[in-house]
């Protein structure tokens, strides 16, 4: 009896100290005590796998630090808990995970990427986890206009491929792709290369829903210089190589302006592909538990604020204000061309790119 006495009373200091724990870990603010003790679970599960693998095709090293600092202090994890990124290009992330998928080897316990395309058919195939994360019901406007499956994938941010210019160099006072095109000098402008990524090719995918063949072939008559990552578009901006660049990115226009900058960008009156970052877990992730914890946290409002803040991604958490509005405006006052990625399949992807090839002859 007395040991079936020691025993209660030591579950109820162990159930006690766990309480205390909950109480100091951020992650648990407004939670019930069945939600705090079922959170301090999966900690603890996460813990013992040790480590946590995930890769973006946005997301730049320092914001990857400041990410991983703040997933370790919102749930009380050690400064030595191993988060390893990847970065890499759309291309490259999709023959990453298809090889693994093939292989059965998977590597990656969380991946994004903005290819809804693409995504959705992996989603079908069932490469992902379900994982009812309670994040989720901040984000059931965009799941309801497809930019998501609920309790499967959502996006984690979203971003454009659009006219930038520096206003040091260009004058442009237009608010159409139109406009931007007709301040394009020949030769001195550069748009993103279909073939070399995929999220170039869904954007012209998007684009050509409201932008006719004659208009690229326009654009073709100027003699872009075909980029494949909105770093380097970005980088010809800025040196005064290009005066346009179509294929240009709200976070590098950001990150550009903070070092003293001075872009702009065009979110055109015709409207504009919205880019969904979408963030899921691979369905065998090696560390599944510490995959759910990152999902929760980069979809909260904490995660938010560093996303928009550092890589001016758009925000389609409900309730949430950008910080940068004028370069990552609120997901609610956009114009997004509406496409209906689950219905584009990968063969009419190929069409479009087959046809800007013969557009552009690369």
């Amino acid at each position: 009896m007395n040991i079936l006495r020691q025993a209660l009373v030591m579950s109820f200091a162990l159930a006690g100290l766990a309480s205390a724990a909950a109480q100091d870990v951020p992650a648990a603010k407004g939670l019930s005590d069945s939600e705090r003790a079922e959170l301090m679970q999966l900690i603890e599960a996460a813990k013992k796998e040790g480590s946590l693998n995930y890769s973006d095709t946005i997301i730049q090293p320092t914001t990857n630090d400041a990410l991983v600092a703040a997933f370790r202090t919102y749930y009380g994890l050690p400064a030595s808990f191993p988060v390893n990124y990847t970065l890499l290009t759309s291309g490259a992330m999709i023959t990453r995970v298809e090889q693994e998928l093939a292989a059965n080897r998977i590597t990656f316990d969380v991946a994004a990427i903005g290819s809804p395309t693409w995504t959705f058919e992996r989603y079908k195939s069932g490469a992902f986890m379900t994982y009812k994360s309670k994040q989720y019901a901040f984000y059931q406007e965009a799941i309801k206009q497809g930019l998501g499956v609920d309790g499967v994938f959502v996006l984690n941010g979203g971003y454009a491929q659009i006219p930038i210019w520096n206003t040091e160099i260009l004058d442009f006072k237009g608010k159409s792709y139109k406009e931007a095109l007709a301040a394009s000098v020949p030769g001195r402008f550069s748009i993103g290369d279909v073939v070399q990524s995929e999220s170039h090719l869904t954007t012209y995918a998007g684009l050509r829903q409201v932008l006719d063949v004659d208009f690229f072939k326009e654009m073709a008559k100027k003699k872009p210089t075909f980029v494949g990552r909105s770093e380097q578009s970005a980088q010809r901006i800025l040196t005064g190589q290009d005066v346009m660049a179509f294929g240009g990115n709200p976070s590098r226009v950001h990150q550009s302006n903070q070092k003293g900058a001075k872009l702009k960008i065009l979110y055109p009156e015709e409207g504009f592909t919205f880019l969904p970052q979408l963030t899921f877990i691979m369905a065998k992730a090696p560390h599944p538990n510490a995959a759910k914890l990152w999902l929760d946290f980069i979809l909260s409002d904490e995660g938010q604020k560093i996303l928009a803040d550092k890589e001016a991604l758009i925000s389609a958490r409900a309730g949430f204000q950008s910080p940068i509005p004028d370069i990552a405006p609120n997901f609610s006052s956009l114009k997004i061309i509406k496409v209906d990625w689950e219905k584009m399949s990968a063969q009419q992807l190929m069409t479009y790119r087959d046809e800007w090839v013969r557009i552009f002859n690369p």
